[in-house]
């Protein structure tokens, strides 16, 4: 069975750890929760964590403000140690600091990390800096699902296909301008990217909210 550490980093309950928490458990205002939080921006019952096989699922439970994660919007989503979780005013980071560090540590060993040096794309990871921007994870690519069926695998490798062809021709489509620090883009290619972004957004939601 899994347990779970939340450090609350920001907001009412700043500096409270919760610890060994059972999956599954639920975050909110109310009694009931398994965290239980005293900000008013938080849903009686705002956000649920389970596990699935070896992997802890986030799933915002329609709550009224919304569930961030690393600053991004979300309504399901995997959780990974470093994570930053942020509901209401609050801001919580999932792991212990020993398993965040083990984490940075695989990092570094995949090559992700620079050598010497727990850093991420330039950015040192800083446990006082409470900000979105302050994630293990931002660029670490996300594994493919495992156990798909044969259409599921098929209808994956179509939406990849699809997303590397329109990426194809934007890159295509770049040249330099006068120095090699600057790049035009032409400009119906940027709008096929602009209708990119917004169609994996479109994506993002429907996973989120299954049938």
């Amino acid at each position: 069975m899994a347990l779970l550490t939340l450090r609350v980093i920001d907001g009412c309950d700043r500096g409270r750890i919760y610890e060994d928490l059972t999956i599954p458990v639920t975050i909110g205002r109310e009694e009931g929760n398994g965290v239980q939080l005293n900000d008013e921006r938080i849903s009686r019952f705002h956000v649920k964590i389970q596990q699935e096989n070896d992997q802890l699922i986030i799933t915002d439970l329609e709550s009224t403000n919304g569930t961030r994660v690393n600053g991004q919007d979300i309504r399901l989503r995997i959780l990974r140690h470093g994570d930053m979780i942020g509901i209401g005013r609050s801001l919580l980071l999932y792991g212990s600091r020993e398993q965040i560090n083990i984490q940075l540590d695989q990092l570094d060993v995949d090559g992700t990390l620079m050598a010497d040096s727990k850093n991420l794309l330039g950015v040192d990871f800083d446990w006082e800096d409470t900000s979105p921007d302050a994630r293990v994870h931002s660029a670490v690519p996300p594994d493919l699902p495992d156990g798909l069926s044969p259409g599921q695998a098929a209808r994956l490798a179509e939406l990849l296909d699809y997303l590397h062809l329109r990426m194809r021709g934007l890159i295509h489509s770049v040249s330099e301008a006068g120095d090699a620090k600057q790049l035009t883009v032409n400009l119906e290619q940027w709008q096929n990217l602009l209708d990119l972004e917004g169609r994996v957004a479109e994506y993002i939601r429907k996973i989120g909210e299954p049938g």
